[in-house]
């Protein structure tokens, strides 16, 4: 080959590779590669043909070819009688074609080619590093006849190069899909859901913005198994497909998902949308021999009205779907202003929160559990109570919201039950009359599974015996817990003497439920019913109903809230012989209910070590 021919060879390569190197797109780099070609091999039209797996021919680059030709052949499938192209993807090797008008190769598509003036067509396979077809590299020719020499190596470099740039193209698009896109449900991650936001808030067009989780996943993964939970997570990416054109999802990690809703205006389109999510993604979902039911929360916000900022809008679409979580489970909320204001205030409130554990500002306040026909104290419950920095004491309701917080309500948890182990001990080593103290725990406390070794250590260590104490559950609690978490958890305790009192009963759903699947040894009668009594006899009947269902399941039943002597009297009628409440005492300090048990304490039969033990057994219904 002559000098000038190689250094055209080089130039060529030089310039393509250089195209390469910039990054420039595939489709770019092929266009650049046929007219460099053409530059130098007069009288010839270059093209350049995809194959993909199916062997399905799409044009790449054919910069001198029509655009009609081009799109006549697309689509095309290879086959061993499919033109030149066509046939050479097939037979993985080059084809030559010197006449298109007789070539039994063309019979069947020489009509779209001689128009044009394409007389002939040489077509050469491009192949990956396995072998296979990925390409097709093709000279056109105006007259009959095959390449010469020069175009021979000119083609033996092209295809070479040909391959070199699509598997460059492959690398760099499994790195952006790697980098840009989830590779459990194939959505985008949370990398292109901030770019495309972010482009999105920069073209200030409308559009909404869904948060979204997967209710009760961790559920599904600690009782399925995770391959049923990465089940569900496809199934749920899969359905919010479905959803239109309009509904960009994706996966920001876990459970959580982010849907962008285009030309979206107002929030009534944003909710319609958001429907569409909820009737999409629910159903039932099956793996192996198993269905898992598919629900999903939701909460969204409005670009512009609800945040013209990325962060804001986002801070703000979570802001809802919490209180969706708490208030619409399995459905959907719109953003609202007050729901900032509320949520700006539980930030601060677990600051504060944050700061007075730290500082040992936790304390434990005891209300007293009463007999109502004597008056003497029973037992107590006791209550968290937060002294601020200026020494006010501040109850539970102003920092009730930062309970479900599991962090804030584990680390509470701990410092209240530490305190009353070290009250119950005070009062044991005084010879104070004392029976035993209910504990509130939450959903929080059961997460981490180690409830039953905490509260085991602390006593142990204060050398209280766990028949001092009553574990107070509510519904909520039973409710939120993991499979069967809670009452394997309760269970244990109950097993070191320890009792369990569902708390605030009635106020939730399943109750009755509740007492025949969890371990439960006393009932509390929520206040709600109590402040009807002497009002409306409903309420008396519920209240006698509750007290015959607990003295035939051998439990244990106290009454709270009792604010009035009518409210007691008819309490102790109906046959109930224990309560709390206002009318016999406030919540108070662990001093002064020290002297209230001095005072009032019902006092027992004393043990084999000559102290007094106090149970609370032979003196409840």
């Amino acid at each position: 080959m002559a000098a000038s021919e190689t250094e055209l060879l080089l130039r060529l390569q030089t310039e393509v590779l250089e195209a390469v190197a910039r990054g420039d797109a595939l489709r770019d780099v092929g266009t650049i590669l046929c007219r460099a070609v053409e530059r130098n091999a007069p009288g010839v039209r270059c093209s350049i043909l995809l194959v993909d797996e199916a062997m399905r021919l799409q044009t790449l680059a054919a910069p001198s070819l029509p655009q009609s030709y081009c799109a006549a052949i697309d689509g095309l499938v290879a086959a061993p009688v499919a033109g030149s192209c066509g046939t050479a993807a097939w037979r993985n090797e080059p084809v030559e074609v010197t006449d298109i008008a007789t070539d039994p190769l063309w019979a069947e598509y020489k009509q779209l080619a001689l128009p044009f003036g394409l007389l002939a067509c040489w077509s050469s396979p491009v192949r990956n590093s396995a072998g296979r077809v990925v390409a097709t590299f093709a000279f056109y020719y105006g007259e009959a006849r095959g390449p010469t020499a020069f175009e021979r190596q000119m083609v033996e470099t092209c295809v070479h190069l040909c391959a070199l740039a699509i598997e460059h193209e492959r690398v760099r698009a499994r790195s952006h899909r790697l980098a840009y896109y989830d590779v459990l449900t194939g959505l985008p991650n949370r990398a292109h859901f901030n770019m495309v936001l972010d482009e999105r808030i920069a073209a200030g067009q409308p559009f909404g913005l869904i948060l979204l989780d997967i209710d009760h996943l961790k559920l599904v993964n600690d009782s399925a198994g995770h391959a049923a939970g990465d089940a569900l997570l496809r199934a749920v990416a899969n359905r919010l497909g479905t959803c239109g054109a309009d509904i960009l999802a994706c996966r920001l990690g876990g459970d959580e998902m982010a849907v962008l809703v285009t030309d979206c205006a107002d929030h009534p389109a944003l909710e319609l949308a958001a429907q569409r999510i909820l009737d999409a993604t629910s159903g039932m979902v099956t793996v192996g021999s198993q269905s898992i039911a598919a629900h999903v929360t939701l909460g969204g916000a409005l670009f512009g009205e609800d945040g013209e900022a990325a962060d804001i809008l986002i801070q703000n679409a979570d802001f809802a779907l919490y209180q969706a979580k708490q208030t619409h489970r399995g459905g959907y909320f719109g953003f609202r202003q007050d729901l900032r204001t509320a949520m700006v205030q539980r930030i601060a409130m677990v600051r504060d929160i944050d700061a007075a554990m730290a500082e040992k500002r936790i304390l434990p306040f005891y209300q007293p559990i009463v007999r109502l026909d004597s008056g003497e104290i029973v037992g107590l419950e006791a209550l968290a109570r937060m002294q601020t920095s200026e020494g006010r004491i501040a109850s539970a309701g102003e920092f009730h919201a930062a309970f479900s917080d599991p962090r804030i309500a584990y680390e509470l948890t701990g410092q209240m039950i530490d305190h009353i182990a070290r009250d119950i001990r005070i009062w044991l080593d005084a010879e104070i009359p004392f029976q035993h103290v209910g504990i509130n725990v939450t959903t929080g406390d059961f997460q981490r599974g180690d409830l039953a070794e905490r509260i085991t250590d602390v006593f142990t260590y204060h050398k209280v015996p766990l028949r001092h104490v009553v574990l107070e559950v509510n519904e909520s609690v039973f409710m939120g817990g993991n499979d069967q978490a809670v009452p394997w958890a309760v269970e244990e305790l109950r097993a070191k003497g320890l009792l369990v009192a569902l708390d605030d009963f009635g106020t939730g759903f399943a109750s009755l439920t509740h007492l025949l699947s969890f371990p439960v040894d006393i009932i509390k009668i929520d206040r709600s019913f109590v402040e009807r009594l002497g009002v409306d006899q409903p309420g008396e009947v519920v209240v006698s109903a509750i007290l015959d269902i607990a003295q035939r399941l051998d439990m244990r039943v106290v009454a709270e809230g009792i604010e009035t002597p009518r409210q007691s009297d008819i309490l102790r009628q109906l046959g109930c012989t224990l309560g709390q409440g206002y009318l016999f005492s406030r919540p108070v300090s662990g001093r002064d209910v020290t002297q209230l048990l001095r005072n009032f304490s019902q006092r027992v039969a004393s043990g084999t070590d000559g102290r007094a033990e106090y149970q609370l057994t032979g003196t409840l219904p």
